[in-house]
């Protein structure tokens, strides 16, 4: 059964250029090992990646009236995805990443355009009606669509990404609304298992704790106490890290909400990370649901499965 899933965020087009070390040291020009351009940023992704899934996605999005614009509308046109949630601003966002040879990332995003819009309350409502779930990135512009998307009734997923603290003002709404929140292991202040169980008692909502831990894979947290450890998978050869963490957002929200089965969607999710890492543009290249359950089946992420809420020692290692 297909699924209507609304995301909303930022879109980008970004260029990622594959340098030989961090740091950069200096010189006045120099020929990038590998270069790639592709439309980008965290809903974009997202919605990709769920698009190629078979889910029916409704993409909530700024994208300017400029050259940027033009080749952001174009892409999403081919691919099934512009459609009435897009708002016009007179910049597009756009950024830089750059790549080592081991995959590491460093990101430059310029979302200035973008965050000085107000994205109509009435359109994203309108965009929402009769959804299975709604996808809300922390972009600026979706701050303020946050506390009356919570009124909906409709499960919400965020991803806070580099967290750390859950006071943290920006975030809140975000926090006090999601149903599923996913976040980095790059800022948190504290080992998984505890912040798992910190943001389950701050914020009642939440039902379900993911956090991403890069090469050591992800862990997920559920309200009754479950701990799920899945190990990295690298089906590739790693080329490029960015968007590995939306990768595993969106995977585990798609196959979570078809099973139900929240080791299965973790599992899967890490598979589908991991693979898309392998591509120099990641955000270009996703799989459908038939190959990955394929590539899941030739590399079987291990799994550990324990509990958040008592230091057991009765881990399930599958």
């Amino acid at each position: 059964m297909t699924q209507k899933i609304v995301v909303a965020g930022a879109v980008s087009l970004y260029m990622s250029v594959g340098i030989q070390e961090f740091p950069v040291r200096y010189t006045s020009t120099s020929s990038p090992r590998w270069l790639a351009c592709g439309v980008s940023g965290a809903a974009g992704h997202i919605a990709r990646i769920l698009k190629a899934l078979g889910d029916d996605v409704r993409l909530c999005t700024v994208v300017g009236r400029d050259l940027v614009g033009a080749g952001i509308a174009a892409e999403f046109d081919r691919e099934g995805l512009l459609g009435p949630g897009f708002v016009e601003g007179s910049e597009s966002s756009s950024g830089v990443t750059l790549v080592t040879p081991d995959g590491r990332r460093m990101g430059f995003p310029h979302l200035t355009p973008v965050n000085q819009v107000t994205y109509p309350w009435d359109l994203f409502d309108a965009e929402a009606a009769e959804a299975d779930l709604l996808i809300l990135t922390n972009a600026k512009f979706v701050r303020d669509l946050v506390t009356p998307a919570s009124r909906l009734g409709v499960p919400i997923a965020v991803d806070v990404h580099l967290i750390a603290d859950l006071a943290d003002p920006y975030n809140r709404p975000w926090l006090e609304a999601g149903e599923i929140i996913f976040c980095s292991h790059e800022r948190l202040p504290d080992p998984p298992e505890l912040w798992v169980a910190k943001v389950f008692d701050r914020y009642p909502r939440c039902r379900l704790v993911g956090i991403g831990r890069g090469g050591q894979g992800a862990l997920l947290g559920t309200r009754d106490g479950l701990l799920i450890r899945v190990d990295a998978v690298t089906p590739r050869e790693v080329v490029n890290t960015s968007g590995a963490g939306d990768a595993l957002f969106a995977t585990f929200l798609h196959v979570w909400r078809r099973t139900d089965d929240p080791i299965r969607a973790l599992q899967t999710a890490v598979v589908h990370a991991g693979w898309k890492i392998g591509h120099h543009t990641p955000v270009t290249a996703s799989l459908t649901s038939g190959e990955l359950t394929v590539l899941k089946t030739s590399y079987p992420p291990p799994t550990v499965i324990g509990r958040w809420d008592a230091r057991s020692s009765d881990a399930v290692q599958t």
